[in-house]
């Protein structure tokens, strides 16, 4: 049976390859994406990914050669880099956006990618024996709970563009 070391430093692992193919993924994404807004945000997010990944590379490498859990000082934001990029990138799109369906199936795609990382973040802080661990898989689950969300809101924009900017912008009827 694995003592618990090990079996941080296998979820470490785990963690390191899940934001290694994020980033893969994302960054082919962006080169597929067939506008601004979506190779923008794509790249984003594996620019993210990417953090998270040498952020679990740091701890992995401490973890295995102290044999505990460092103090680790990731401040997630929450999501809000990400957001800020979606509103700013939206405001210079056009409400008629042409939409390929790959790229539909590519925003589904990350967001079941990005689901099963938050469950697997999540279930991992309440696995985790060590209180700093916890809080770091907190942490990181804040910060890739928002990711589906963006690219649901990013989704919806796709699909009817229209609908999306009706919606967000809740224009009243009077012209006012």
């Amino acid at each position: 049976m694995a003592n618990e070391q090990e079996i941080t430093v296998k979820a470490l692992q785990t963690s390191i390859q899940m934001e290694i193919d994020g980033k893969e993924f994302y960054k082919t994404a962006s080169k597929a994406s067939t506008n601004k807004l979506g190779k923008n945000l794509l790249k984003r997010l594996a620019y993210e990914e990417d953090i998270h990944r040498k952020v679990f590379e740091n701890i992995y490498n401490t973890s295995r050669a102290d044999k505990g859990w460092p103090a680790e000082t990731y401040k997630p934001d929450a999501g809000q880099r990400l957001r800020t990029v979606f509103a700013e990138a939206i405001e210079d799109m056009a409400k008629n956006v042409k939409t390929i369906p790959a790229e539909l199936d590519a925003i589904q795609t990350a967001m079941g990618m990005e689901n099963k990382t938050f469950d697997f973040y999540t279930r991992r802080s309440k696995e985790s024996s060590f209180a700093a661990e916890k809080q770091f898989y907190d942490a990181v689950a804040v910060q890739e709970k928002e990711h589906p969300r963006v690219l649901l809101d990013y989704f919806e924009f796709l699909k009817n563009p229209a609908a999306w900017f009706v919606e967000k912008e809740h224009p009243s009827i009077d012209g006012g």
